[in-house]
C-alpha cells in the first residue's frame, strides 16, 4: 500500500473491471462537442464557469459507481474542459445529471506532509463549508458536523490513440445555487493517483447543463 493510500485509510481502488464500450448521449472519442452559444451569456454573472468553444472529445473516463450507477467523464481537446455525465442503469441509460468542469488548478504531491497541508484533516477540505474566493460552497458528500473523509473511486481513461490507463481519485464535492434554474455550480477536489504512483490534486468548478446545452459534430 503506497504512503497515499495508508494515509486516506482507504484500500486501493478496484482496477480489473473493463469499461464498457456504449457511452451516454452519443458521446465518444473523437466527436466534436459544440455548445449552445447563448450559454456563456446565461451564465455571466450567475457562474464562473466558462464555456469552449466547439472541440473534439481527447479521451474518455469510466467510473463504476456500483448499483447500476455511472460516470463517464469526456475530456475535451482543450485540457482545461471536460464534460461529466451522471447516467442509471446501463451506462448509456437515464441521464441523471450533465456537468460542465473547468479545471482551476493540478499541483503535484511529493509527500504525505504535504497531502495532509494540501487536501488532509490540515486543510479545509472536507469540511462541511468550503469558501473559493469569497463564494460560499456547501458539502456534498459525507454527513458528519465537522470534516469527513474523502470519497474513492477508480477511472478507466481510453484516450484518443488508443491508450488505455487508470487513476484512482480520493475526492469531495461540494455546490451552491446559481440563481438559474436547475443549474447548479460545483467545486471538486480530487486527489489523483497514476499507475506509475505520481499524485497530484486537482481543482474544478462546474456547472449544470441541460442536454439540450450540447451538440455533436
Amino acid at each position: 500500500m503506497s504512503w497515499l493510500k495508508r494515509m486516506m485509510g482507504f484500500e486501493a481502488p478496484k482496477s480489473e473491471s473493463v469499461a464498457p464500450a456504449a457511452g451516454p448521449l452519443a458521446l465518444a472519442r473523437g466527436r466534436t462537442v459544440g455548445f449552445d452559444p447563448s450559454l456563456g451569456l446565461l451564465l455571466e454573472g450567475h457562474s464562473r464557469v466558462c464555456v469552449p468553444a466547439s472541440q473534439p472529445i481527447w479521451s474518455e473516463g469510466v467510473i463504476d459507481l456500483g448499483q447500476s450507477h455511472w460516470l463517464s467523464r469526456y475530456y475535451l481537446d482543450d485540457q482545461d474542459f471536460w464534460l461529466q455525465v451522471h447516467t442509471s442503469g446501463a451506462r448509456d441509460g437515464q441521464v441523471e445529471s450533465l456537468i460542465l468542469f473547468n479545471y482551476l488548478d493540478c499541483a503535484s504531491v511529493a509527500s504525505e506532509a504535504e497531502l495532509r497541508r494540501l487536501a488532509g484533516p490540515d486543510s479545509p477540505i472536507g469540511l462541511s463549508r468550503y469558501s473559493l474566493d469569497g463564494v460560499e460552497f456547501v458539502r456534498e458528500w459525507g454527513t458528519e458536523q465537522g470534516q469527513t473523509r474523502l470519497v474513492d473511486f477508480f477511472e478507466r481513461v481510453r484516450s484518443a490513440n488508443d491508450e488505455t490507463y487508470g487513476i484512482g481519485h480520493y475526492a469531495m464535492l461540494y455546490a451552491r445555487d446559481t440563481g438559474l434554474t436547475a443549474r447548479r455550480e460545483f467545486l471538486l477536489f480530487s486527489v489523483e493517483e497514476d499507475g506509475e504512483g505520481a499524485v497530484s490534486l486537482s481543482t474544478a468548478l462546474g456547472v449544470s447543463l441541460y442536454t439540450t446545452d450540447l451538440h455533436l459534430i
